[in-house]
């Protein structure tokens, strides 16, 4: 139901108890004006009769009835004369006030009085007066009618009226309502223009605030949601060169291991021939042959020093555990100043590929951050699953993070970070409990068990 009908109502329904509190005052007057009516007549008809009676003393019935032809109606009474044996002979005329019509039956049975009825002893005769209030009824229902027809046609103008002026009053609500339903259908630079009165005003003028708003909010969404995207693809292109990056840098390790590796194997092989030949050789070629043997175990050694860092052939052969048990046991050769413990869950849960090398890499970025920038004495690294996830934690207790360590440049803690970003996962850098620097990262199970 709009506001204007329901204004509308409860202007009825108000108009409505009025007009009936004016009816049931009017009902209750004609009551009291009826009883006063029939009360008053019936006492004069009664004490006007009583006086008359030495006229059935003088000339008899004939005369008595001579007397009350000539009397005729007695106001709202009806006058009967009985003979001595009982007979009527006479009844007062009918009035001709308002012939031929009455009022409701439920209208008179609410208005009209208890019957009142007054009998006279005439010689031997009765005479008996009845009062009759249906004129005086009728008096008060054509009151009550004119009156109820007065108060409909002023509910039906007031009515009237009233709608008009709340369809003028409410005129810049449906205005309001319009610029709404633009808004809901995504027009998100709908304004209203400055609307009358005081109220129109300031609706217009806060209805103009809040669609700027909106339109403010939406076009920050769409930023953050092409934002978002963006990062998403980001992520996505990251991951990728990331797994392009690790396939190139096993197939490169394979290759060094392979190739090269036997390629610089032979050539130390043939140096070692030419030193151990029995025959006499120039003093320049032995040492030559010697420069040979010595390059090419440089070189070996070298390759075979590099091949862990660009992939370690544990980690596909063998898994997580072991590849990481490995790292720790090269770090603790190169550093053994540093004290370093692992802890491995055992066994691991299946993981694919991405989370094994996420998981190692941040490990290996994790130590050399530690190493680098801490100064630890202690570095302790677990890894083991809680809750559908791998959790990586890397707990050192150096010096702590630098000032500044969050600004632009630190590409190791972006690179931890973007590993475990672009696998679902969450990456934290924060300061240990017991001091030193602590690395979290969990990574998803659930996509890639």
């Amino acid at each position: 139901m709009s506001l204007r009908l329901q204004i509308n109502l409860i202007i009825a329904v108000l108009m409505s108890l009025f007009i009936g509190t004016v009816v049931y005052q009017q009902i209750q007057d004609t009551r009291s004006s009826v009883r006063e009516e029939i009360e008053g007549s019936n006492q004069v008809a009664t004490q006007l009769l009583t006086r008359v009676s030495w006229v059935y003393e003088v000339s008899g019935l004939r005369g008595m009835l001579s007397f009350l032809d000539q009397l005729g109606r007695v106001r709202a009474n009806e006058v009967s004369l009985y003979s001595p044996s009982g007979e009527l002979v006479y009844s007062s005329p009918p009035s001709l006030y308002k012939s031929g019509r009455d009022a409701p039956r439920w209208f008179a049975a609410l208005v009209s009085p208890p019957p009142q009825r007054q009998e006279i002893g005439v010689g031997d005769g009765r005479l008996v007066i009845q009062a009759n209030s249906s004129r005086a009824v009728l008096d008060g229902w054509d009151s009550l009618a004119r009156l109820l027809w007065i108060g409909a046609i002023a509910l039906a103008l007031v009515n009237a009226v009233v709608f008009w002026l709340t369809g003028r009053v409410l005129r810049p609500l449906r205005t309001v309502v319009k610029g709404l339903e633009r808004m809901e259908q995504g027009d998100y630079q709908a304004r209203l223009p400055t609307l009358t009165s005081k109220e129109g005003r300031l609706m217009s003028q806060a209805f103009n605030r809040t669609a700027q708003a909106v339109a403010d909010s939406a076009a920050a969404r769409q930023v953050a949601s092409e934002a978002r995207q963006r990062l998403q693809e980001n992520r996505e292109l990251t991951q990728m060169i990331q797994a392009h990056v690790e396939e190139e840098r096993r197939s490169i390790a394979r290759e060094l291991h392979d190739e090269l590796g036997q390629s610089i194997t032979a050539i130390k092989s043939i140096g070692q021939s030419i030193l151990q030949r029995e025959d006499d050789h120039d003093a320049r070629v032995t040492e030559a042959a010697r420069l040979i043997v010595d390059t090419a175990s440089q070189m070996y050694d070298a390759i075979h020093e590099m091949i862990p860092r660009l992939r370690p052939f544990a980690l596909d052969s063998f898994g997580l555990g072991d590849a990481l048990s490995d790292l720790a046991v090269e770090w603790r050769t190169r550093h053994p100043q540093v004290e370093m413990r692992l802890n491995v869950d055992d066994p691991l849960p299946p993981l694919n590929d991405a989370v094994t090398t996420s998981a190692y890499r941040i490990v290996q970025e994790a130590l050399v951050n530690a190493l680098r920038h801490a100064d630890p004495g202690h570095i302790q690294v677990s890894v083991g699953a809680e809750a559908e996830a791998l959790v990586v934690r890397v707990q050192d207790d150096g010096v702590g993070l630098a000032p500044g360590w969050d600004q632009p440049g630190h590409y190791g803690v972006r690179g931890m970070r973007e590993r475990a970003a672009a696998l679902g996962g969450s990456f934290e850098l924060r300061a240990g409990e017991a001091g030193g620097t602590q690395v979290v990262a969990r990574l998803p199970l659930a996509m890639h068990a």
